[in-house]
């Protein structure tokens, strides 16, 4: 007998919840804590003045631990110390990802000087 018709609606959708939630478990896994810019405002405490060049030095630094946390995990499967493909592509992807990001923010920044000093005054 097929296992899917012999569910009831509420245990199908039972199950279905479970495979979400394990599902949601699994992409918050490894990945999790992986953005390039600061957490929320809501971090920062009160009061306290947070400059552009801190929030850009410190995506800057991220990004830079991302690509050699992807270069040290590329590395070891090419040597044979780890098998973790998968792994060391997400790492590299990752990687890659947050370093466009980060040339996109630096190309708005630096079009919007450019338009600033365009500027009749």
């Amino acid at each position: 007998m097929n296992t899917i018709s012999s569910l009831t609606p509420n245990a199908a959708s039972r199950n279905m919840m479970l495979e979400m939630n394990r599902m949601k478990d699994l992409a918050s896994g490894p990945l999790a804590g992986t953005s390039v810019l600061p957490a929320a405002t809501g971090d920062m405490q009160a009061g306290s003045e947070v400059s552009f060049h801190q929030i850009f030095s410190q995506a800057l630094s991220r990004v830079d631990n991302l690509q050699q946390d992807a270069e040290v995990r590329q590395n070891a499967v090419e040597m044979g110390e780890s098998d973790d493909l998968v792994g060391a592509m997400i790492a590299s992807q990752q990687a890659s990802l947050s370093f466009s990001a980060l040339v996109q923010v630096r190309n708005k920044v630096a079009s919007g000087v450019n338009d600033l000093m365009n500027m009749s005054v």
